[in-house]
This record gives C-alpha cells, sequence and structure tokens, in this order.
C-alpha cells in the first residue's frame, strides 16, 4: 500500500488513480468535518468535494514534510470557515432541527432512542452553529477529531496560544448559550431518557 506521500508524487505525474485512492481514504473524515461545521448534509457534501478539488488543484503546493491528512482538512476548514461568513446574514430558523449525521445514528436503536438522539444532535448542532466559524472551527477539530493544539494551529495557519484562548472563549461562549437558554436542564432531561 502507498503513502499518502508516495500517492501524491504519482498524482502530480497525472496519476488520476492515485489521487482517487486519496480521496477514498480521507472522504469521511473530510465529509465530518464539512458537516460540523455545516450543519447541512448537502452543503456539506458541496464543501467536501470543493475541498478535494482545492486539493488536487494544488497539489503542487503540497509540503511533503506535513502530513496529508492534516493539510486536507486545513483546506476542508478555511472553506468551511468562508461559507460561513458568506451566509452570515441568512437567517436559520430555529424551529427546525438539523437532522443528525448518518454515521452517528445507530442502525439497532428503535424509535424512541432515536428520536432522543436527534433532539440531542440538533442541541449540540445548534450550539455550535452560533460560534463564530473560527471558534467552531477549533472546537470540532480539538473535540470531534481530538487534534492537539499545535495540529490545529498547523491546520488553521495560526498559533497554538491562538488556539487555546479560541478553545477557552468558545467554551465560555457556549457555557453561557447553555446557562442562558437553561439548555442544561433539556440536556439532563434527553441524558436521563436515554
Amino acid at each position: 500500500m502507498d503513502t499518502d506521500q508516495e500517492l501524491v508524487v504519482l498524482a502530480l505525474r497525472g496519476d488520476q488513480e492515485a489521487f482517487a485512492e486519496l480521496v477514498e481514504r480521507y472522504q469521511r473524515a473530510v465529509f465530518n468535518l464539512t458537516y460540523r461545521m455545516l450543519g447541512e448534509a448537502g452543503e456539506a457534501e458541496d464543501a467536501a468535494q470543493e475541498a478535494f478539488l482545492r486539493a488536487y488543484q494544488h497539489l503542487d503546493r503540497y509540503d511533503h514534510a506535513r502530513s496529508f491528512k492534516t493539510w486536507l482538512l486545513s483546506i476542508a476548514s478555511n472553506y468551511c470557515i468562508d461559507r460561513i461568513r458568506k451566509r452570515r446574514l441568512i437567517w436559520l430558523s430555529l424551529d427546525e432541527p438539523l437532522p443528525p449525521h448518518p454515521a452517528l445514528m445507530s442502525q439497532e436503536a428503535g424509535p424512541e432512542r432515536r428520536a432522543i438522539e436527534d433532539e440531542r444532535h440538533a442541541l449540540i448542532q445548534g450550539l455550535l452553529d452560533r460560534l463564530a466559524p473560527e471558534y467552531r472551527a477549533a472546537v470540532v477539530l480539538r473535540y470531534w477529531y481530538d487534534m492537539s493544539y499545535v495540529e490545529i494551529a498547523d491546520m488553521l495557519d495560526t498559533t497554538e496560544s491562538a488556539i487555546k484562548s479560541r478553545l477557552f472563549r468558545a467554551r465560555q461562549a457556549l457555557a453561557e448559550q447553555i446557562r442562558s437558554e437553561g439548555l442544561f436542564e433539556m440536556a439532563m432531561s434527553i441524558e436521563g431518557a436515554l
């Protein structure tokens, strides 16, 4: 099995199958990131495709000393941040819950448990949607992808201290949202129903 770096070299020589292998390896990770950032499956699919397209177009700029996955997720997260900024003026109805990501749904869950899980996922996505794009990116990369501060800083082209600050502020903002909207009690009732 070829390494990511070997596949990049082959792709740069015109081997489309090599790049297709990279897409196959990372399409799930890229989609999961774009979904958590954007909150809507169709928009997340478009963003994931755009991230791969941009990666292919700029493959000659890839630094082989870096992880290909980190580089690719960096492209995807920056693209999502740009999309979020552009749609800033569009108001989404809070009455319409976002559907949970298909990968987060258990195939064996019954209808009641599934409804409770849907409500919890919608609650989490709603909280994420209200964060500034830079904070949302840091939270998703840290808590969904379990990346280190250094990796996140590298991906978002900033410093480790800036990432720590963003995560601190994001946690404060989330806590304030939970407190001001009485979401703690709702979350506990959802958790208790599980």
